[in-house]
């Protein structure tokens, strides 16, 4: 029978504590350590529990730190020159073998032990020799001490202490880490028969000070800081009668020479050797020995063990999270990859604990405390004070200390990548809603002051805001009122910039008012479902706009569907100057067609498309509407961008080339697709549609100026009833500003610079007085682009151990992408000869990416997925262990109504209230408290803060933050992209 161990976080001490831990209040304090095995029968686990717990408490509060352990596996073989060390294996969170051709290493995988194997390792603990706390400053010394400190049954002749010294004292040979270079330059110089030189030569002592190949072994770069080494040394030799073990526990670290294959400061040794016709069962306990470490909670207990039982009560421990596989059921010799979504330590106490738990029982308490923890509303940003003011100056302060490092932290290349790629998505979204405002507003807003609102309102908010990572833009429901204020502005004789100017100060009024209240409160009713509606609403609307965009290209450049080879010789193009309907043959010229044989014109010059229309003429013939190839290759390299985004922004993981190039590709993604598609495009030479912005400085309406003033236009009333639909404007603003604050300040992005909720209000509101009086657009944050910006903007750790994921740090908060975004945006009307070669096909593929990402990272879209799969193939996703698969789908398909109706109303004229809908979505995720239990809402959604409030009220407090953190982290990596978690502990 086959074990699998636990994984690289290991999971030997905590997942006992944890069937306790939540009962450690108002308990007997010894009764915590005595269920630390969860063994049905009692074990002597107190003082080694008692050290584990406390040493996870330090660690939590920042106090001690648990270095990572480089395990190396040194085995005793027989070679044509005699007994020889030579490196077998080694470990870092995984393990990794030398090949049998003993010239690479093989893929990090996942260790698989027997089981016997571990019942022998027991068994060397408890007979061996066992040094705890040993000072020694070479490894000559450990030797000769451990030979020395030998049982006395077990004590060696003379002599045999000396040949057995001498042999363990020998040169091990390495297995170096080498690059592909390395392994072609010794191709080209030994390509058959030459064998490489070792590092040394067969029978040498063991150097004391590190091989000039350990200090340039490339290994070392995979090593993080800190790093401390343990050797496991195995074999099999003919004068011993019985086993020789030991296991030695440095006080502190010491470099031992040579010993390691990359020059660390050694703190564990295990030797293990015996007689021959065994040497399998010696490797398999060395392998063992070495899985036992790489597990961290193992580990804690060895460096503070004080006597032999601590350890073999740790490993104990890890006996019991075994997961055995009976044999021929599988294949032992495979090799189990690592996975992406191992378990931190806080996870691991709470992951079996909460499956043996009766689902009946603390079911609710723990659906309060996930509540509490998951969204922001629980953090002090959102606490009311019952003062005026007072958040706001919260706020300020919060964020005050932090303002130094918000420029210092953006001296990274990674901002640049980001930079690029926000500015050109947010100039293809000032050029798209500009137009659209344009055409909605008689050109009263347009392109240009599209762009100077974007450039103005972005670089202020940036400056001063509590969240600067927030991009502001035009949004599609801010669009939507515009379109209506206008209509009805022309419907009734008003003057429309007049009355939207009133609006505005009205709006700035009531946000003011709103801040000074802390109406910001309010955002912890905004839960997931109220998120997901309004993020997957403008994620479709980056969707949907992207391709009306292209389709309309159809109506541009339209396709010549009765085109027939075989009537080439008829299709001509010919210009009349004369009026339409009156043609006249002497006034015709013929245009050269791609379609048409060239003929002589009896016509003095041949006049271009463009200088007929210009002369007033008009175009007459079969091929004058043909545009050869522009729609095809417009839809070519829309497509092509869409899809060089996604893939490159998924090289990071990709198995080709150095992780620092992969990281480059990943982190450059959107500038490379953008770069190759306007490359091809450029090749081509085709005239597809390209980027145009405006190059004067002058309003797209020459009827008004740059100041709108509140008196002349409109009756004096007007400023009374602005009121009225300020209110409106106002629920839009804040429900559209504060949902896509709530995003953007999920825990699972790590921020560390807090929000500023009430701050980033204030800032809306007292811009919206700027942009009202000059007639510019009114911004609020967008959802989309600015969840685009904190993608572009990930840290991720710089070093991992062979076969771990890169762990995700946080986002890399600043100021200065935002604000250089929108500096480039304001100069980009100086900027026209070079954007003018950008194709807009190519931005309106970026567009599809922001909007398809941004509605993949939702959970809504996770779980319509689900209606297309059948049960055996759905992922594991934690809320379908809780939640019946039924209620699942009955809470999708209400997610999907209410985004349905928000759709028709953004689409039809009844938009006037479609800010009442969005504030309605809190009042239908409240209605579905009689629906579903609050045990289902708590998984799929969140629970609102009174109905957790009253539920956990008269409970006795209880520890779960390890399960608070497993909802959290299981949710987050389903996000990332759920994958299938092979069991490892």
């Amino acid at each position: 029978m086959q074990a699998h161990v636990p994984g690289a976080a290991g999971t030997a001490l905590q997942e006992a504590d944890a069937c306790s831990q939540s009962r450690l209040e108002g308990s007997n304090p010894e009764a915590a350590y005595q269920a630390f095995s969860c063994s049905i029968f009692p074990s002597s686990m107190a003082p080694v529990a008692k050290r584990a717990s406390a040493t996870r408490q330090q660690e939590e509060s920042g106090d001690t730190t648990c270095p990572l352990l480089f395990i190396q596996l040194n085995q005793l073989l027989s070679t044509p020159v005699g007994l020889e060390w030579r490196e077998t294996a080694r470990w870092m969170k995984f393990e990794e073998k030398v090949e049998d051709g003993g010239e690479r290493w093989s893929a990090p995988h996942v260790p698989v032990l027997s089981l016997h194997s571990l019942f022998q390792l027991r068994t060397c603990l408890k007979q061996g020799t066992v040094l705890l706390d040993l000072d020694a400053l070479s490894f000559k010394e450990i030797i000769d001490k451990a030979i020395a400190g030998q049982p006395e049954e077990a004590k060696l002749k003379p002599e045999l202490r000396e040949r057995l010294a001498a042999l363990l004292l020998r040169q091990p040979q390495h297995q170096p880490t080498k690059s592909p270079l390395q392994l072609l330059t010794e191709l080209g110089l030994s390509p058959c028969r030459v064998k490489v030189k070792s590092w040394s030569e067969p029978g040498a002592s063991l150097s004391e000070t590190p091989l000039k190949e350990q200090l340039r072994n490339r290994f070392k770069k995979r090593v993080p800081p800190g790093t401390e080494a343990a050797h496991v040394v195995v074999g099999e030799v003919e004068f011993l009668e019985k086993p020789f073990t030991a296991f030695i526990r440095l006080r502190r670290g010491v470099a031992l020479g040579s010993l390691a294959e990359v020059a660390l400061p050694s703190r564990f040794l295990f030797i293990l050797l015996g007689p021959q016709a065994k040497v399998k069962t010696y490797h398999e306990v060395g392998r063992a020995m070495a899985t036992l470490l790489t597990d961290e909670l193992f580990q804690r207990v060895a460096r503070q063990a004080e006597h032999r039982e601590d350890l073999i009560t740790g490993m104990e421990a890890f006996l019991d999270e075994l997961t055995v596989l009976p044999p021929r059921k599988w294949d032992p010799s495979a090799r189990i990859p690592p996975s992406s979504c191992l378990l931190s330590l806080h996870t691991r106490t709470a992951v079996h604990p909460s499956d043996w738990q009766s689902p009946s029982n603390g079911d609710m308490a723990a659906a309060g405390d996930r509540a509490s923890l998951r969204y922001p509303g629980s953090g002090e940003e959102l606490k009311r004070t019952g003062r005026l003011f007072r958040g706001l100056l919260q706020d300020i302060r919060r964020k005050a200390p932090w303002y130094g490092s918000d420029f210092s932290d953006a001296l990274h290349p990674q901002c640049l990548s980001a930079v690029l790629y926000i500015y050109l998505a947010t100039v293809t979204n000032a050029i798209t809603f500009g137009g659209m405002l344009g055409d909605a507003t008689d050109n009263m807003q347009g392109v240009l002051e599209s762009f100077l609102g974007t450039a103005f309102a972005g670089s202020i908010f940036c400056l001063f805001s509590g969240q600067p990572l927030t991009i502001l833009s035009s949004t599609g429901p801010v669009l939507v009122f515009e379109r209506l204020l206008f209509s009805f502005s022309q419907y009734h004789s008003l003057g429309y910039l007049e009355f939207r100017l009133w609006i505005g100060l009205w709006v700035a009024f009531f946000g003011v008012v709103l801040v000074a209240t802390e109406a910001s409160h309010l955002v912890r009713y905004f839960t997931r479902f109220t998120e997901e509606g309004f993020c997957a609403l403008i994620s479709l609307i980056f969707i949907y706009d992207s391709l009306k965009k292209m389709l309309s290209l159809a109506d541009a450049f339209p396709i010549n569907w009765h085109y027939r080879l075989d009537n080439v010789t008829s299709y001509s193009c010919v210009c009349n100057l004369s009026s339409p309907g009156h043609s006249s043959t002497g006034n015709d010229t013929v245009l050269s067609s791609p379609l048409a044989p060239q003929q002589p014109s009896t016509a003095p010059a041949r006049l271009s498309r463009t200088q007929c229309l210009g002369q007033g003429g008009h175009l007459l013939g079969t091929s004058c509407q043909y545009v050869p190839d522009v729609t095809l290759i417009s839809f070519l390299l829309f497509g092509g961008t869409f899809l060089s985004c996604t893939t490159l922004k998924h090289f990071r993981s990709s198995r080709y080339f150095p992780a620092w190039v992969r990281k480059l590709v990943s982190d450059f993604a959107i500038i490379l697709a953008i770069f190759v598609s306007c490359t091809v495009d450029a090749i081509l030479g085709l005239e597809t549609p390209k980027l145009l912005v405006p190059s004067e400085l002058k309003p797209t309406n020459p009827a008004r100026g740059w100041i709108v003033f509140p008196f002349g236009a409109n009756p004096w009333w007007v400023c009374l009833v602005s009121p009225v639909p300020a209110v409106l404007v106002t629920i839009l603003i804040f429900m559209d500003q504060q949902i896509t604050a709530v995003i953007l300040n999920r825990r699972e992005y790590k921020l560390q610079k807090g929000a500023g909720f009430h701050l980033d209000l204030l800032c809306v509101s007292l811009l919206m007085v700027v942009t009202s009086a000059t007639g510019l657009p009114w911004y609020v944050s967008s959802t989309v682009i600015s969840l685009a910006h904190m993608e572009s903007l990930r840290k991720e750790s710089a070093t991992s151990a062979p076969g771990e994921h890169p762990k995700f740090l946080g986002i890399r908060e600043q100021r200065l992408t935002g604000l250089a975004v929108f500096i480039l945006t304001g100069v980009s009307v100086f900027m026209e000869p070079i954007l003018k070669h950008i194709p807009m096909p190519v931005l309106y593929g970026v567009f599809l990416h922001m909007g398809v990402a941004a509605l993949n990272s939702i959970q809504l879209t996770d779980r319509v997925r689900l209606f297309l799969m059948p049960a055996k193939h759905q992922p594991d996703l934690a809320y379908l262990r809780h939640v019946p698969l039924r209620r699942v789908h009955l809470f999708t398909v209400i997610q999907l109504l209410c985004l349905a109706l928000l759709w028709v109303l953004k689409s039809t004229m009844a938009a006037i209230i479609f800010p009442v809908m969005l504030l309605a979505l809190v009042g239908i995720r409240k209605g579905l408290e009689q629906i579903f239990s609050l045990h289902d809402l708590s998984w799929l959604d969140s629970l609102l803060p009174e109905t957790a409030r009253k539920d956990t009220e008269g409970k006795q407090p209880r520890k779960r933050k390890e399960e608070e953190s497993n909802s959290e982290e299981s949710e987050l990596m389903h996000r990332q992209g759920p994958e299938i978690n092979i069991s490892v502990n």
